[in-house]
């Protein structure tokens, strides 16, 4: 903007000035040339003149006399009588007349064109500088005012970039020019209802986690004293058991949301054998989906190790069946495989896919294909990268989700890296 801004500032300039002094330029040179023949006429007149008062007084008079009157000219007098006086240089190249009579005497007097022309081309020099100053005053008050003008567009730019990146603080920067002042204001305005969006929303999440921690322990409590208080032990112990491993998962994700609202992260990722989460999601699931006439199986390589959040897997994982189960068709497949740097977990069914119209929105928030509530997704994707991994979507038709895992030996050599410092 700001070489725009110089460049059409400078061209204005430019035609403007040459506007004005091609027509001054002309005016100047042609007044040069009729002013030095003005000065040859008024010169012949009174050499004229002062020869015809030298004939009635009857004084001297020579060519050396006229020279030394007008030196620089060559002067032709013819007097009365037929004689003839020269005075001054010969002439020599081109040149500039004028011839005056007076009582029967002819002046003729000359100057060399080349010293009217030399006269003419300094005044034209002289014009020509004036207006290269004016463009140099003019480039630099548009250097000035480009300045002006582009330097509170770029502190724009950086705050409306601020903002993207969630620093919503206000600036309160002015900037002297109304338009832009403006802009500024709205910015700050919008900067102070982001900042008080942003805060409800994690003071609401972060209330609502807290709210949902504390029953969930009690719950915890509850099924343990109902385990230790049965009189069929086996059975109910054994699903107590189960019910309390539910309770746990739900606090441990609980724990994620709350520490995801607080915009930090768990820390809870350690190296985790990806094969027993797996077998206990594919445990929990399997009586349900084979009262649909469907069926999960495990295929891949075993005994892979990733980093991640035990529970948090385990949520993204039941999340990804739960959607296959509501959305999907068929043999639900989860295959497990290492990749170029990561783990990977793929989990993949028989049904129709993901329409083409939701495929660039599955994880935004509120987006879903049916009857869900398009969080499921949403929420499986933030567990994902808060250990540092990710959940992409590898094939649309059938859907295929991956789950990439950090390999547990890069999270250890990033280990050593940090507790050994920069080489």
């Amino acid at each position: 903007m700001r070489r725009r801004l110089l460049l059409s500032t400078l061209a204005v300039a430019v035609v403007a000035i040459l506007s004005l002094g091609i027509p001054l330029a002309y005016a100047a040179h042609k007044l040069v040339y009729e002013g030095a023949g003005r000065s040859l006429d008024r010169e012949a007149s009174s050499i004229a003149g002062g020869v015809g008062f030298s004939l009635e007084t009857r004084r001297p008079l020579t060519g050396v006399m006229i020279a030394r009157e007008f030196p620089g000219r060559h002067i032709t007098v013819v007097l009365p009588d037929g004689r003839t006086l020269t005075a001054g240089p010969p002439r020599r190249g081109d040149v500039l007349t004028a011839t005056r009579t007076h009582d029967a005497i002819r002046v003729r007097v000359s100057r060399p064109e080349a010293e009217v022309r030399d006269e003419a081309l300094r005044l034209m020099l002289f014009i020509g500088s004036l207006a290269l100053l004016g463009v140099a005053l003019t480039v630099a008050l548009a250097m000035v005012q480009a300045r002006k003008l582009t330097l509170p567009l770029i502190d724009l730019a950086e705050t409306a970039d601020r903002l993207g990146s969630g620093n919503a603080r206000p600036r309160r920067r002015r900037y002297g020019i109304p338009e832009v002042d403006r802009v500024a204001e709205v910015l700050d305005r919008s900067a102070v209802r982001i900042a008080d969006l942003v805060a409800a929303s994690r003071e609401f999440a972060s209330d609502a986690s807290h709210q949902l921690r504390t029953p969930l322990t009690a719950l915890s409590m509850r099924l343990e004293e109902m385990i230790e208080a049965a009189d069929y032990p086996d059975v109910v112990r054994e699903e107590g058991a189960a019910a309390v491993t539910q309770a746990e998962r739900l606090v441990a994700v609980v724990e994620q949301l709350l520490a995801r609202a607080r915009h930090d992260r768990t820390g809870g990722a350690v190296a985790s054998p990806i094969d027993e989460i797996i077998a206990q999601q594919v445990e929990e699931w399997r009586p349900i989906f084979r009262r649909d006439g469907r069926d999960v199986r495990i295929i891949g390589e075993q005994g892979l190790i990733g980093m991640t959040n035990p529970e948090g897997l385990s949520q993204i994982v039941a999340t990804l069946l739960d959607n296959s189960l509501m959305h999907g068709a068929g043999t639900v497949t989860i295959h497990t495989k290492p990749g170029a740097s990561s783990v990977v977990v793929e989990i993949g069914d028989e049904g129709n896919g993901i329409p083409p119209e939701l495929e660039p929105r599955i994880f935004e928030r509120s987006v879903s294909g049916g009857r869900g509530t398009g969080l499921g997704l949403y929420l499986a994707r933030s567990l994902a990268m808060v250990d540092g991994g990710r959940l992409e979507l590898i094939q649309s038709r059938p859907a295929v989700f991956g789950i990439f895992l950090r390999p547990a030996a890069e999270a250890r050599l990033a280990a050593e890296r940090v507790v050994m410092g920069p080489a």
